[in-house]
């Protein structure tokens, strides 16, 4: 399955569903890019792996601190001053959700994949390291708390 704008997409809009649904926060999409290094752009990131019979890959969203930390305090009314437990427990439940709306999107598309539980990373400087090995497409986001960014990376099933 070539990396398309019919795969990606309703990862983009899961996310902005996600966070405006959730935190009443728009976030506006910026450009995609390819990507050819491991390095965060943000502060905590979730990983989740995906594999179905046609596909497999993974997707990571990626937040800096002063971004997460808004959406925390609009979601959950607390606001840490720094990323805490909670906050990266926050991140992989935000990761689920946007995974588990873009399966639904996707599915009616007739593209099929089963979802892992998502790893959460954080700390400057950290690293995703995709399971596929296929090209990785990075998608920003803008808000006037901060950056989000999201990174897909998917291989062809031989």
């Amino acid at each position: 399955m070539p990396m398309n704008v019919e795969f990606i997409n309703p990862f983009l809009v899961s996310l902005i569903n996600v966070i405006s649904t959730m935190a009443t926060m728009d976030l506006k999409p910026g450009k995609p890019q390819l990507k050819n290094h491991d390095l965060a752009k943000g502060d905590v990131s979730g990983l989740i792996g995906m594999v179905g019979p046609k596909t497999r890959g993974s997707l990571s969203i990626t937040f800096e601190q002063s971004l997460i930390l808004e959406i925390m305090n609009k979601m959950l009314g607390e606001k840490p001053d720094t990323i805490n437990d909670e906050v990266t427990d926050l991140v992989g439940e935000i990761t689920n959700m946007v995974t588990g709306g873009a399966k639904n999107l996707l599915s009616d598309k007739g593209y099929d994949f089963d979802m892992a539980t998502p790893a959460v990373v954080s700390g400057k400087n950290h690293t995703i390291s995709h399971k596929a090995r296929g090209k990785k497409i990075l998608m920003p986001f803008t808000h006037d708390h901060g950056n989000a960014f999201i990174e897909i990376c998917f291989e062809d099933a031989q």
